[in-house]
């Protein structure tokens, strides 16, 4: 009977100490626990902290990228205006140059007009005698005095190219033949360049060439006339082109002379 109650004793602090390690076992999971969520939210904090990194990184990137298209345009740009520039004042250059002599060139412009105008006309006065009226009068319309001097001088480099053509050509008209010592009478003139000049008369019975060393008709016979009537329809599209065989108005001489 008296062990009963140490035997009850010794019950009550086992339960004692029980409770005891039950209570240092609890407070160790709290620590661990509390722990878990210090080191959770740390976690949490950082992943926020690297994502925040990555979006400031990236909008830099995104920004830098940017920033390196608008300086490549720039450049673009620049070098373009740069080129256009350095035409501009290369521009502004010749203009500046012209300007300089603008006055020199108005100055010498009269006597251009007039070493031309004179050049035309001793050149068509010592030419074959075709057309010479026309010709003469084309120089002076192109100097008329209301036109300005530039417009003048074009003129009269329009009738130098006129007087150009007439090498070049084969033509025929019917004209006014006046002769010392004759009546004037109508005739088929044919024209072969600068280098023949003829005529014959319609009924095909007279005619002559130009000769520029006597100044003055010769006749031509009646082999001759008819290679002028063969050459009056070739200027008229009427025959197939074909060497002639004519005597010619100029000598060598002559056409070494030629303008």
């Amino acid at each position: 009977m008296l062990n009963r109650p140490f035997f009850a004793l010794r019950g009550c602090c086992l339960a004692g100490v029980l409770v005891s390690g039950t209570l240092m076992a609890s407070d160790e999971t709290m620590d661990q626990a509390a722990q878990s969520v210090e080191a959770q939210q740390a976690q949490s904090e950082l992943q926020q902290q690297i994502d925040s990194a990555d979006e400031a990184t990236r909008s830099a990137i995104e920004e830098l990228r940017r920033l390196e298209r608008e300086t490549r345009q720039m450049e673009a740009a620049n070098a373009t205006l740069s080129s256009r520039l350095a035409s501009e004042a290369e521009r502004q250059q010749r203009l500046n140059q012209a300007l300089d002599t603008l006055s020199d060139t108005r100055a010498a412009l009269p006597m251009i007009e007039q070493d031309m105008t004179e050049q035309l006309t001793r050149w068509i006065e010592s030419d074959l005698p075709f057309l010479t009226d026309e010709r003469l009068a084309r120089v002076a319309s192109a100097g008329s005095p209301e036109a300005g001097s530039a417009e003048r001088i074009a003129s009269l480099i329009e009738a130098w190219r006129a007087e150009l053509a007439y090498g070049r050509e084969v033509d025929s008209w019917r004209g006014r033949l006046e002769i010392a010592d004759a009546s004037p009478r109508e005739v088929e003139y044919l024209r072969i360049g600068r280098i023949g000049f003829y005529y014959v008369t319609p009924d095909g019975r007279e005619g002559g060439v130009w000769d520029k060393e006597e100044g003055t008709w010769l006749a031509l016979d009646e082999a001759a006339r008819r290679q002028v009537r063969n050459g009056l329809r070739i200027a008229a599209d009427q025959r197939t082109p074909e060497l002639l065989q004519l005597p010619l108005s100029i000598t060598a001489n002559d056409q070494g002379a030629q303008p």
